[in-house]
């Protein structure tokens, strides 16, 4: 079983590139994010030529969820729970697994916060503590629960191309840190660092500066897995394939493959 996640940045723009990904890859679950569109414009039919089931939520211009799924979701919810917000940031849904259990998938894009004095970091602190209690719902409800999608927070300096200098910023703060922490300590695991020890290795690089070229990136896009699922693991990994096309988002995808 594949699980991916991918900050598309206007999937307007990048609809055919997600496609030749789906195409290539047979991912079982695609998460994206930054739709930037609303839902009457969502191409679900290209999806579902590809043999894919589309759950989703969006907004214009800003922010906006999708999960892309070979089976359709049961139960899906696209409202942060216990938290009043019109900003489209979070859906998930249960998936039959093979065993006859399901799984519960749920993807996030968590606010960027822009600056550790701002409003917007208020705003993040927020919106990030009830992600923490939703998700201690969704593991006391199903141990077989996966949480993926774009935190805009680095785990860790390995996740960082110069920790010195984005050190206290945002996205590497120590609160930040902190607060991916306390989420994670409710059962979740970083698949990726599980399988790769060292650094060096991004999903998101700037688009000013010769970001990707220079490999200045950040490791901000993550597929947490609880427990049980993260003993079925079997590789996680990232694909900087896409990165590299005309045009691409300025994320590139991050997977997590396990035995079911």
């Amino acid at each position: 079983m594949k699980i991916a996640s991918w900050n598309v940045n206007s999937l307007r723009v990048r609809v055919e590139h997600v496609s030749d990904w789906l195409t290539a890859n047979q991912p079982d679950l695609l998460c994206l994010q930054e739709l930037k569109m609303v839902d009457a414009d969502f191409p679900d039919e290209v999806f579902t030529e590809l043999g894919y089931y589309s759950a989703f939520t969006g907004q214009k211009t800003y922010n906006g969820v999708a999960i892309l799924s070979k089976k359709p979701l049961a139960n899906v919810v696209t409202d942060l729970p216990g938290f009043e917000d019109p900003m489209r940031r979070y859906i998930a849904g249960d998936y039959p697994l093979s065993d006859g259990k399901t799984l519960r998938i749920v993807n996030v894009y968590v606010p960027n916060g822009q600056a550790l004095d701002s409003d917007k970091f208020v705003y993040k602190r927020a919106w990030f503590a009830k992600l923490q209690k939703a998700m201690r719902h969704s593991l006391s409800e199903n141990r077989n629960t996966v949480l993926v999608g774009d935190f805009n927070i680095t785990p860790s300096d390995l996740d960082v191309h110069d920790p010195k200098k984005w050190s206290g910023s945002i996205h590497c703060s120590d609160i930040e840190r902190l607060m991916l922490q306390k989420l994670m300590s409710e059962g979740l695991y970083d698949t990726y660092r599980h399988f790769n020890k060292d650094g060096d290795q991004f999903s998101w690089w700037d688009y000013r500066g010769a970001g990707y070229r220079a490999n200045e990136g950040l490791r901000i896009d993550l597929v947490l897995s609880s427990s049980d699922m993260l003993d079925r693991a079997t590789a996680s990994s990232i694909d900087e394939a896409p990165r590299k096309l005309e045009r691409p988002s300025d994320h590139t995808p991050a997977i997590a493959e396990y035995s079911i």
